[in-house]
This record gives C-alpha cells, structure tokens and sequence, in this order.
C-alpha cells in the first residue's frame, strides 16, 4: 500500500514527537467568533474527506474488475476499500493527533510548513507527496482509460493488447500534461503579480 503515503506521514508526526511538545500550544479554540469556529469546523470536515479521497471514482474502478456470478467484483472491491482505508486512517491519525498535541491549534494546515526544520527531511516529505499524487493519478485515470480503451477496440476497431494500453495511455497523458502546462503557467505568472501588486505606489 503506497511507501509514498507511509513515508511522508511518518516523517510528519516523527518530526513532531522530536520537536516535542511547544512551551506555547494553545488547545482552544482557533477563532473567537461562533462563525469563524463553525467555519473551521466545515473545513475540518473537508480535510477529513479529501484524506479519503477515491471514493468518487470507486464505481468506476469497480467497473473495470472482471466479474462473474461465482465471484463478483463486489467482494473484492469492498476487501480491498475497506483494508486501503484502515491503512490511511493509520497513516493520517498519528499525524493530526501528535502534530495537535506538540503544535496545538497553531499547527498549520501542512504540517511541514509548521515543521520548518530540518529542510532536507521536509524537501524529502514534500516530494514524497508528489510521488503519492503521481501514482494516484493512475487510479483517478483508470475509468478515462477504460473508456478511452473501449472506443478505440469496439468502435475503430483496433486490437486490443498491451501495445494499445501503451500508446493510447501515453498520449492520453502527454496532452493533459501539455494542456495543464498552458493554463498553469498564467495562473502561475498571475499569483506574482497580485503579490508583487502589495507594494505598488501610483506615481510613484
């Protein structure tokens, strides 16, 4: 089940425990208002269903398992769902339990940012996430595969095999990654301005 996730979590609360617990941590409530407090409340919520992420596209992937009547897809399905998502609540648990206790409520949203140090060991988790969202690419992808597998074997008729996958998979994924690099960019370029906006005088 994906060293990736392992790993960063586990960099993210061993740090903490050898931080220790903050002369500062605060365990109150973050906001004073009843709105602020509900809202962080929603989010937290939130949080907590983006750390189970996949359910969305389960339907799918489940689609794409052989199934008989002897043995339907459902029951491996719902092993495997079950056994994947006693394996994140292990990874992520520790994390917001020992990050609240050695932070209080002024653990960041990242954990890393509240970590700061040392930076070898947070660049080390940080691309530990990009290797786990890599690979969890793959999966939230399998249905576009799937169809996209479909059309080109019972509509234009081409064989089916793994020189298909191949090819039908790469190019697949080499325009969405040409597409995401022309949106990106501006987006990118856009955030500097508004930033550097701060410190702009008129007439100046």
């Amino acid at each position: 089940m994906d060293p990736p996730l392992r790993s960063y979590s586990t960099i993210a609360w061993g740090a903490s425990v050898d931080k220790g617990k903050q002369g500062d941590a605060e365990y109150g409530y973050k906001c004073a208002s009843t709105s602020g407090t509900v809202f962080n409340f929603l989010s937290a919520l939130g949080n907590v269903a983006f750390s189970y992420a996949g359910h969305n596209v389960v339907l799918e992937i489940q689609a794409t398992i052989p199934s008989t009547p002897e043995k339907p897809s459902k029951k491996a399905m719902w092993r495997g769902v079950f056994i994947a998502y006693i394996i994140v609540a292990l990874c992520y648990f520790p994390v917001a339990l020992v990050g609240y206790w050695a932070f209080g409520n002024a653990v960041d949203v990242d954990i890393l940012i509240t970590l700061e140090k040392p930076r070898w060991l947070i660049a080390t988790a940080n691309m530990m996430v990009v290797v786990h969202l890599v690979g969890g690419y793959q999966i939230y992808a399998m249905p576009v595969f799937d169809m996209i597998e479909t059309v080109l074997v019972k509509r234009l008729h081409f064989p089916p095999g793994l020189t298909l996958r191949l090819i039908a998979r790469s190019v697949y994924i080499c325009i969405i990654l040409g597409v995401l690099l022309m949106i990106l960019s501006p987006i990118g370029g856009l955030r500097q301005i508004i930033i550097e906006a701060k410190t702009y005088k008129f007439y100046s």
